[in-house]
């Protein structure tokens, strides 16, 4: 991308992303709910690779602005910005993800991206454009299944052929910033009688929901995307009626993040509720992205409580009374 280009889309996201603009703009994308759609904004480092990230998660694109380094920055995290009166790390992803090239290009571009309830900036070479996919089409590597070091979360296809990896937001930021800890959790009586099926495709969310539920005292099933997700619970509902026993005896809620590859927890929970089998079994919708906006999208498809990443507090409290009803 020229420098022309690069402008004229700083000039148009920043608009797009700013107080009431940035609400409209979100807003008038909640018709992707149900769809099982996703849109990427994608992202150059200078590579041949292709790069991108959900949109839901980038607040702005901005013009880089120098950045301050401060004592004690986490490793990777290339100092902090002053952007309207805010102060916010920054992450050059160059540098970050190891990547050769590091150092050879002027960083031009910073996205600054929301979610989890934090704020960050990333320098990147360029942006290019918004593309829409289908979740289907997203698939998780084979090399990031066996651990949760990786950066990239999912790749998905463009119509030419080249492969666009996904970033891994979460990861970044419990690399950068380290683990959310789930602090001191009350035991739920008889909650060893209990279970919580959920399904999260990131490792690092993975690992802090399983700690909350030990700490509960609460059984718990798990997948890692939502086709697996709603395999695993057909099967349990099969079971459950082959023998006679009303599933809501083997499963009390469903936790279901929003944006999986394969199928989308929007779709997922369509999928949970046109099937009487799951009636009674609450579904608790756990994203990083928690606009008003994403809110809407999951009460439009039936979700019966939405709680941001991560707040274990939030979390174990939503869940509390659901488990003991």
């Amino acid at each position: 991308m020229n420098s022309t280009e690069n402008a004229a889309f700083n000039l148009q996201i920043p608009q797009e992303r700013e107080g009431t603009g940035l609400l409209e703009t979100v807003d008038a994308r909640t018709n992707l709910a149900g769809s099982n759609k996703m849109e990427i904004l994608l992202f150059s480092l200078g590579t041949q690779e292709h790069f991108g990230i959900n949109v839901f998660k980038v607040r702005e694109v901005t013009n880089a602005m120098k950045v301050t380094r401060t004592p004690n920055m986490p490793a990777g995290v290339a100092g902090i910005v002053s952007l309207r009166g805010h102060i916010i790390p920054v992450l050059d992803l160059s540098n970050y993800m190891n990547l050769d090239n590091a150092r050879d290009y002027e960083r031009a571009t910073m996205m600054v991206t929301e979610y989890s309830r934090h704020t960050l900036g990333f320098l990147v070479e360029g942006v290019n454009r918004i593309i829409r996919v289908d979740w289907d089409k997203v698939h998780a590597p084979e090399n990031t299944m066996a651990g949760g070091g990786n950066l990239i979360t999912a790749i998905t296809e463009l119509p030419g052929g080249d492969l666009v990896s996904i970033l891994d937001v979460e990861q970044v930021l419990a690399n950068a910033f380290g683990e959310d800890v789930v602090g001191t959790v009350s035991k739920i009586e008889r909650g060893h009688e209990l279970c919580v099926f959920f399904v999260d495709d990131s490792s690092v969310a993975r690992k802090t929901i399983s700690e909350l539920l030990d700490k509960m005292g609460v059984k718990h099933l798990r997948a890692n995307n939502g086709r697996e997700a709603w395999e695993r619970l057909q099967g349990l509902a099969d079971s459950a009626a082959h023998s006679g026993t009303p599933l809501h005896d083997q499963i009390q809620v469903i936790l279901v993040d929003a944006e999986m590859p394969e199928m989308d927890g929007y779709v997922l929970t369509q999928h949970i509720k046109a099937d009487q089998r799951f009636d009674g079994i609450p579904i608790v919708m756990h994203s990083s992205l928690s606009s008003q906006a994403n809110r809407a999208m999951g009460s439009r498809v039936g979700v019966d409580h939405y709680v941001a990443k991560f707040d274990a507090a939030m979390l174990s409290e939503t869940l509390r009374p659901l488990l003991a009803s």
